[in-house]
């Protein structure tokens, strides 16, 4: 299902199937490579946006699921081969998120990356965009250079809101120096800003600065068009998480037991300064189905 048909479910369908073709947005991985591509191991970057707070999931790792892996399920289609992993933390800052996550997510040999981050930045911080983009500029220049696609995001259009309102003009400036770096390293935009569906308040979640299951439903989607992959997502209509084998559900629970449960608890007993979990959501590829394996 391309974009139009997305948000226009009368509008004809456009999309390319799994695969993106020469000259079309999921057609050229990096300089000089060319033919269609067909992803098989991605690995997502970034804070609570990326993590996937505000879309609640017992089943999935830290008992949430969110646009990323969203995206992985239908990535993953047909592809037994397919891995997926997750080193969002929600609350950090952006020299944290590179800090942290860049080697780690070259390491893991992506090719699918996507990078969200400065949000937390811009909204407690009021940090300069431009100081932000000479960061982002450098880290994604290393990710480009892997040969993986890389997908960055806008923030998004929170209009004239009593808080949000205020830094508008520095996420506006902020979201042209991220095309202007996506230019510059042959990457992709998801585009928040112009995503208007988002100023509908079913699309976020109750504190107001994160998305609501709707909410990363429809950027799931948007994210898929931006690669030109056909989808099966529809309009206002999310679909439920897969459901896997009895195997596979334990080694969910023991992931999210790991990786999230035991962490809390510990932060009960000797709480963080800033209270804010440091555990990424899904720290090796795997499959889908089942979060965490011994996937290499």
């Amino acid at each position: 299902m391309n974009a139009a048909s997305f948000f226009d479910p009368g509008a004809g369908r456009t999309g390319a199937g799994r695969t993106g073709a020469p000259g079309t947005a999921a057609g050229t991985r990096s300089a000089g490579t060319s033919g269609p591509i067909q992803w098989s191991r991605y690995v997502a970057l970034g804070d609570s946006f990326t993590a996937g707070i505000g879309d609640p999931e017992p089943r999935s790792p830290g008992g949430v699921r969110g646009w990323a892996d969203r995206i992985a399920e239908e990535l993953s289609e047909g592809q037994p081969d397919f891995a997926y992993a997750n080193l969002a933390v929600s609350g950090l800052v952006m020299r944290q998120i590179l800090d942290q996550q860049l080697g780690p997510a070259i390491e893991l040999k992506p090719d699918l990356v996507t990078l969200s981050a400065g949000g937390n930045d811009l909204v407690f911080h009021r940090s300069d965009p431009d100081r932000l983009a000479v960061i982002l500029d450098t880290a994604v220049g290393m990710l480009s250079a892997t040969g993986a696609t890389v997908v960055l995001f806008t923030g998004p259009d929170w209009g004239d809101t009593p808080v949000f309102g205020r830094i508008r003009g520095k996420v506006a400036v902020f979201n042209e120096n991220i095309r202007t770096i996506a230019a510059r390293h042959n990457g992709l935009i998801a585009d928040l800003w112009t995503l208007r569906q988002l100023t509908d308040p079913q699309m976020w979640a109750p504190d107001r600065l994160h998305f609501s299951p709707m909410g990363h439903h429809t950027i799931a989607a948007m994210v898929l068009e931006t690669l030109n992959v056909d989808h099966t997502l529809l309009p206002l209509q999310p679909k439920p998480p897969l459901s896997g084998s009895w195997r596979e559900s334990k080694a969910g629970d023991l992931a999210w037991f790991t990786n999230y449960l035991v962490p809390w608890m510990v932060s009960r007993v000797r709480p963080r300064e800033d209270g804010v979990p440091r555990t990424a959501k899904r720290p090796q590829p795997g499959p889908v189905l089942g979060t965490l394996s011994s996937a290499p």
